[in-house]
């Protein structure tokens, strides 16, 4: 059997070998062009053969590669390009003659020759398994072509989604299928016992700026807070410990491993659970802590959540009392101060009315006066009435007498008297220093006595803001036993861990192909 060698077709397009070629024809035409310019002229005259005459015509390097060429084309060994030009000259060719120029550019194009494979026919041995079809046109073949890569995406595309699919099952499906077996059915149901509680202040007046926001929750919203923390710590967990034996309730066998507690498990692992158990949050709009006691049994959840209860309700009060001691401590210190200055005020006055002979010094001056003015009065008449005896021609000598020795009399007594006050005035324990004395006793003691009337009416004020400080709690929703369970909420749960294993999938997927990305590139 004998095979015809195909027809070489017609293609129009040359192919880059084809446009090396035109190109390279164009661009020897256009160096011939550019060498043949201004020596149109020169045709007629006989080119110089001497070297140095060559030197002179000015001839451009274009000009002297090209005879260099020419010169190699016909087996001349020049020495340089003058050289070269001056060789083809005596051999009688001129390197700058278009004809020449265009014979060694046709001479430079490659020759196309069909280089056809000749296959002569060869034996056959066996059933040929594959036998020559019918020949294909362009557009056939292109529909067929096209047709394989299509079937080759198909392929890969269902390959790479099968692989997804895998990965999704493993990475996935499995773990949520695990997860919602636990829930479904080895999870332990817990109980929730409901309960809400707020923290109130007593009433009080609106005379102080702390009375404009006693009816609101922000007057106690520190109090709900430190409450909400105490409940949610260690220590409402060692009460709760020592009250109902939360680590026994939840170390039970019947309980599922995953909410267990070890035997000897320590207070850390502990106050995980109970973190877990409890759930305390206070909404500061309308002031309200709302707490959720979760456990095995209802009447358990009951018991722990009245327990705490009762353990915000002690942390309430010793707060109170906190505050009441510390606002009272100083009133009641000022006013103890006062009081003692006031005691000693008053023990210094009695002091000084008994160290002198008279409790009254005041008086006792104030009658040494009275009666010396009275005397002196007496006196001024004695004497006005014996100026009136004396202006007699004949005054009564008997009536003189008798005058004189009055006036003599009382000049006496006020002498005497004027001494005695002079006595009393005089001297450190004079009357009259002592009863300064007295008197600056008793401004101190008035002093004192006003100081011990305002500490007591500021212990007063401040014991009235400290009852109005006072807080209590009062419980708005009672626990109250569950009849269903509450925990887990397996639905729930089971679409939350669905969709955890989807984007951490998602985000490790994204994650490698970005890496992939970058190494690749």
């Amino acid at each position: 059997m004998t095979t015809k060698p195909k027809a070489k077709k017609y293609n129009p397009d040359p192919g880059p070998q084809g446009k090396g070629t035109a190109e390279a024809r164009s661009d020897a035409i256009s160096r011939i062009r550019r060498a043949t310019q201004g020596q149109d002229g020169a045709e007629d005259t006989q080119p110089s053969t001497d070297l140095e005459a060559i030197k002179r015509e000015g001839l451009t390097g274009r000009q002297l590669r090209v005879a260099r060429r020419l010169a190699q084309k016909n087996g001349l060994e020049a020495a340089s390009d003058y050289d070269a030009v001056r060789l083809l000259r005596e051999k009688g060719i001129d390197p700058f003659q278009r004809t020449n120029l265009l014979t060694m550019a046709a001479n430079d194009q490659p020759e196309a020759r069909d280089t056809v494979k000749v296959q002569l026919p060869q034996t056959i041995t066996g059933k040929p398994e594959n036998l020559p079809g019918p020949e294909l046109s362009p557009a056939q073949r292109r529909e067929y072509e096209i047709g394989q890569i299509q079937k080759d995406v198909a392929r890969r595309r269902k390959r790479k989604l099968f692989a997804l699919f895998a990965r999704l099952a493993v990475f996935v499906f499995l773990p949520t299928l695990i997860v919602g077996y636990y829930f479904y059915r080895v999870a332990t149901p817990m109980y929730a016992s409901d309960s809400a509680f707020s923290i109130l202040q007593a009433d009080g007046g609106g005379g102080s700026i702390g009375g404009l926001l006693s009816g609101t929750q922000f007057a106690t919203a520190q109090d709900s807070v430190a409450t909400q923390e105490f409940l949610e710590s260690k220590d409402a967990l060692q009460r709760l410990e020592r009250d109902v034996r939360f680590s026994a309730i939840f170390q039970q066998d019947w309980i599922d491993p995953i909410q267990r507690l070890a035997p000897d498990a320590s207070l850390e692992e502990a106050y995980k659970l109970y973190s877990r158990m409890i759930t305390i949050g206070y909404d500061p709009t309308d002031g309200i802590i709302r707490m959720e006691v979760a456990a095995p049994s209802p009447e358990i959840a009951v018991d722990m959540s009245s327990r705490l209860i009762s353990y915000a309700e002690e942390t309430i009060n010793g707060l109170s009392e906190l505050k009441r001691e510390d606002q009272m401590r100083d009133a009641l210190k000022g006013f103890e101060t006062a009081q003692e200055e006031r005691r000693k005020a008053q023990e210094a006055l009695i002091n000084l009315q008994l160290q002198g002979a008279v409790l009254d010094p005041q008086s006792v001056i104030g009658s040494l006066r009275g009666r010396i003015d009275q005397f002196e009065f007496e006196l001024q008449d004695k004497e006005l009435e014996l100026a009136a005896l004396l202006d007699n021609l004949r005054p009564n000598q008997a009536k003189v007498d008798g005058v004189s020795r009055d006036i003599a009399r009382l000049e006496t007594v006020l002498e005497e008297l004027n001494a005695e006050m002079l006595d009393v005035s005089a001297g450190e324990n004079s009357l009259a220093r002592l009863s300064v004395r007295v008197q600056m006793a008793q401004a101190d003691l008035a002093a004192r006595d006003m100081m011990l009337q305002t500490a007591m009416q500021q212990m007063e004020t401040t014991r009235t803001e400290a009852n109005r400080k006072v807080r209590y709690l009062t419980v708005a929703v009672n626990p109250v036993p569950s009849d269903e369970p509450s925990y887990p909420r397996k639905f729930e749960n089971t679409i939350l861990a669905f969709l955890l294993f989807a984007g951490i999938y998602l985000m490790i997927s994204l994650t490698a192909s970005v890496l992939r990305e970058q190494v690749s590139s």
